[in-house]
């Protein structure tokens, strides 16, 4: 309780607090988008439900991770190396490495999951007749939501690994991490719905999406080898998309409205 005191009227605490909420909030929307994709892919009934439980199990993850710190901790340990690395950079350190850690491993799985998963619906989208997706709606409804709930939990887990461990980097009170969890899983499960919806109703925002999933998963394999890609740069990247695609969007509607007016006068 006195240390919980202590945090409360340190300024130091307040702003480790709050830059590690928008750094979470901020890793979450990858997860979010995932999580979207997926549950787009289910009968309409059961969507929320599925967005609902792969919230709920990033939630468990992470405050599971957080009680077993002195393990995740560990997890940046090599485990193994191979005997190559890269030229050196002008720091004078190897461009990339190959001793990887457990969390390498992990970043590098997920990364080829993500990578894997998003070309599967992107080849789905581009060739809509071929249906033996692994995520196919007919006849299948409850290994179909088995099946996302399975892939959903797959990516907690990356993506709760990589949260976590940026939390220990950030700051050692576990107060300030378990609240900061908190903060930008409410903050997913609130903006879930209105994104999944958004999503589902505008098939070239699918497309972007998965677009970011792609470059996601690369830069996960990028990381688990060693070749750090600063945060920034990607969400950057992928504002300045969003932002082209709004702009794409609000044409298209204008496109659509000039017609529509223009029908009228003709009859």
């Amino acid at each position: 309780m006195e240390n919980i005191t202590a945090l409360l009227s340190d300024p130091a605490a307040w702003a480790a607090l709050i830059t590690l909420v928008v750094m979470e909030v901020v890793l979450g929307i990858d997860n979010l988008i995932f999580i979207s994709i997926l549950s787009n892919k289910l009968p309409e009934h059961q969507r929320s439900k599925a967005r609902r439980v792969g919230i709920s199990l990033a939630l468990i993850m992470r405050l599971g991770l957080l009680s077993t710190i002195a393990f995740i901790v560990t997890l940046t340990q090599p485990v193994f190396s191979l005997p190559w690395q890269g030229p050196l950079n002008s720091h004078g350190e190897p461009s990339f490495e190959l001793a990887f850690s457990w969390r390498d491993l992990i970043l590098i799985a997920g990364g080829l999951f993500l990578v894997w998963k998003a070309t599967t619906e992107i080849h789905e989208k581009t060739t809509p007749n071929d249906g033996h997706g692994l995520m196919d709606t007919g006849g299948r409804v409850a290994a179909n939501f088995g099946a996302a709930i399975f892939q959903i939990l797959l990516l907690d887990l990356v993506f709760s690994i990589d949260s976590i461990l940026t939390a220990v980097g950030m700051t050692e009170h576990l107060p300030i991490m378990v609240v900061a969890v908190l903060v930008a899983v409410s903050v997913m499960m609130f903006a879930a719905d209105p994104l999944a919806n958004f999503i589902n109703n505008n098939p070239t925002v699918v497309m972007l999406a998965l677009g970011f999933l792609l470059m996601i998963g690369a830069v996960l394999i990028a990381d688990g080898f060693g070749v750090h890609v600063p945060k920034g740069y990607i969400y950057a990247a992928m504002a300045f998309s969003a932002l082209v695609e709004a702009l794409n969007m609000l044409a298209r509607r204008a496109s659509t409205r000039k017609a529509d007016g223009s029908g009228d006068t003709v009859h």
